[in-house]
């Protein structure tokens, strides 16, 4: 094979993730790191020349600037051009704007007051500024945190998305290079770092999302720890933008909600609603060709201004359209999360994403797969709300509804080669038809006693109590506890799958069975000859001739191995050993499963002093058994047990003793030597 071709002054091969300028003089091309060159730097550069070209042609030629509304600032000023957004020009004019007051929507609450209950009861459909801190969660770096001790953090080297105002346009470069960028006093131009997603770095354990946004967020709630899909990260983002940055109206990707704090300095919202008429605009908007020269707050009934000074925290609903301005240099913390209370809206965002055809880079990750995780858990929820005879909140019953439809929906996509992102152990058709049933049962019961409720604070039709129906409490919030503990036992089981595994019961049970029958697969002859052997050695004074157990003793003898047999009235100094006790001893000094061997069972060897078993046996709870390591099973001849607990007592009715059952034996064994 042909060896790669090698570029820059470092000769090296091409490489799709680092950028690179072409000079205009050799036509070579240079890594811009290697030639001090950043990507946000080489649109401004008309004629590039590489550092051996620079020597003979002299130095790069700079694009010369002939506008200060265009994006394009190369061209021509003649005044038929509208204003794009981000441009001074455009900055200027947002400045003088007038709109309407945020204090029109804006819910202003205690940080002790948001919580997921309160919005259940009231719904998530306005956004929410809070002053008071305490009681919200929230945990952040002082106002002293720099973007200094940002690079501290994370990391110098790591390579951040940008994005340069006055053009709308993004590009990469190393958060060491934006740090130096900010600090400067004079920058050339405005940039803007709205991207930094910090989860996976030092700078994570600074930071506590509000209690609501963990609490409601379906990543947290029903993303699996065994996914096939990475984990999404999108709950703690560091927005650092310079004086007058600004990002155009959008939505933020899948119609996630969104808490944003301003650490230091300030940012301006300017929000619109989400009704149907609105979001219609919004996407015919975002269509356009000329999308960048038109202000979409023009083409509303209302946008509304709402200035978020440092210390404040802002909540922003599903769906709601906003631009912000930073008014001065400003460090803020952010996060996104998907919730229950707006399914349907959050569904329609992502669905006008993809008719949009937005990137996956700007959407929300892995968004369907979580929808079917959360499709499998509220399936779960509603089973176990109609058991208990409780009506689901109306916001849950028409997030399920939007929820099915969509689910539909992407099934028949994949049928038309659509990739689809389905977890392997749910089975998609199989779950629309339990939700939809689910659903069918509510729509039966409509107009009984246990119907669907709009107040999440009223119980199945009467008052508000807490002790009433369970849809009284925080649905969410008593559901997720199960599903944490759930999560916490499916983590115990693997570790469990992979400590060494101890046999069980039921496994020395049936490595004793094949011992036993082992030795009664032995021939009558060979049988009879066998056991005078050992009983003469064990046994002198014996005058009845031994032989192996009978299969009544050796069912026992297994099933006592098992711990299914244990005495029904254990005798003084023999008290069984119960579950749970910690001690490896008895009181005696034997091990644990001696002293449960110890405790009247018959051995072969009590039989030849013509003593008979008294204790009479019953089965038990395998449970209530001391577990038996394989190295502590019984010896094939245990050694002579005390016989004092059943000496002098007469067996029961129907108990042959041991000597008749022995004779019995005898005769049998004798009986079948003549046929041999």
């Amino acid at each position: 094979m042909a060896a790669a071709p090698l570029y820059c002054v470092c000769r090296q091969p091409y490489d799709v993730s680092r950028f690179m300028i072409e000079c205009d003089i050799c036509k070579d091309w240079f890594h811009g790191s290697c030639v001090q060159v950043e990507e946000h730097h080489a649109v401004d550069i008309d004629v590039y020349h590489c550092p051996n070209c620079d020597v003979v042609h002299g130095p790069s030629l700079m694009k010369k600037r002939n506008n200060w509304h265009r994006h394009d600032y190369t061209e021509p000023d003649d005044g038929t051009k509208p204003v794009q957004a981000g441009t001074p020009v455009f900055i200027k004019e947002l400045q003088n704007r007038t709109f309407a007051s945020g204090e029109e929507i804006l819910m202003r609450m205690k940080g002790e007051q948001v919580t997921p209950r309160y919005l259940e009861r009231h719904g998530f459909s306005y956004p929410i500024a809070v002053t008071e801190m305490e009681g919200l969660g929230l945990k952040l770096p002082p106002t002293t945190f720099s973007v200094k001790d940002v690079e501290q953090y994370v990391g110098g080297d790591k390579i951040i998305d940008v994005i340069d105002v006055a053009r709308q346009a993004d590009s990469k470069m190393k958060l060491s290079e934006f740090v130096k960028y900010f600090c400067k006093p004079h920058r050339p131009k405005v940039l803007n770092l709205i991207s930094l997603e910090f989860s996976d770095t030092k700078m994570s354990e600074l930071v506590v999302v509000p209690d609501v946004a963990q609490k409601m967020s379906w990543v947290e709630n029903y993303w699996p720890d065994d996914s096939f899909f990475p984990k999404p990260f999108v709950q703690k983002y560091c927005l650092m933008g310079v004086k007058d940055s600004y990002t155009d109206f959008h939505i933020d990707f899948g119609g996630t909600s969104v808490w944003y704090h301003v650490l230091w300095g300030e940012k301006i919202f300017y929000l619109i609603k989400p009704t149907p008429a609105n979001l219609a605009l919004y996407e015919a908007w975002s269509s356009s060709p000329n999308q960048s020269e038109v202000f979409f707050g023009n083409k509303v009934d209302k946008c509304y201004k709402c200035v978020v000074p440092q210390g404040t925290t802002l909540l922003i609903p599903t769906g709601w359209i906003h631009a912000v301005l930073t008014s001065q240099d400003c460090m803020a913390f952010g996060g996104n999360f998907l919730h229950n209370l707006n399914i349907g809206m959050q569904l329609r965002c992502y669905e006008m994403e993809r008719r949009l055809k937005t990137p996956d880079l700007f959407k929300f990750p892995y968004f369907e797969a979580i929808c079917w995780y959360v499709a499998k858990n509220l399936l779960e929820t509603l089973k176990e709300l109609r058991e208990d005879n409780c009506p689901p909140p109306t916001y849950l019953v028409e997030g399920v509804k939007a929820l099915i439809s969509a689910l539909k929906t992407w099934l028949k996509r994949e049928v038309r080669g659509h990739s689809l992102e389905v977890p392997d152990h749910i089975r998609p058709n199989h779950l629309i038809k339990e939700l939809t049933k689910e659903i069918r049962y509510l729509e039966e019961e409509t107009g009984s006693s246990c119907k669907p409720v709009k107040s999440q604070g009223s119980g199945c039709g009467v008052g508000s109590g807490t002790n009433g129906c369970p849809a009284t409490r925080s649905t969410l919030e008593r559901l997720c506890q199960a599903r944490r503990a759930r999560r916490a036992a499916r983590r115990l089981r693997e570790q469990q799958r992979q400590a060494p595994k101890v046999p069980s019961n039921l496994d020395i049970l049936e490595q004793h069975t094949r011992e036993v029958l082992k030795r009664l697969e032995v021939g009558p002859l060979e049988e009879v000859s066998s056991s005078n052997m050992s009983m003469s050695f064990l046994c002198a004074s014996c005058r009845e001739r031994p032989t192996s157990p009978s299969t009544e003793e050796a069912i026992q003898g297994m099933l006592s191995m098992a711990g299914l047999l244990c005495p029904s009235k254990p005798e003084k100094g023999h008290q069984r050993r119960l579950q749970g006790d910690k001690s490896p001893m008895d009181s005696q000094g034997n091990s644990s499963s001696e002293a449960w061997d110890n405790q009247g069972l018959p051995s072969p060897l009590n039989r030849c002093h013509n003593t008979s078993p008294e204790t009479d046996y019953q089965y038990c709870d395998p449970s209530m058994s001391p577990p038996l390591h394989p190295s502590k099973r019984h010896a094939p001849n245990p050694p002579p047990i005390s016989n004092q607990a059943t000496k002098g007592k007469r067996p029961k009715k129907g108990m042959a003793t041991a000597k008749q059952r022995l004779g019995k034996i005898l005769k049998l064994n004798r009986h079948s030597r003549v046929f041999v």
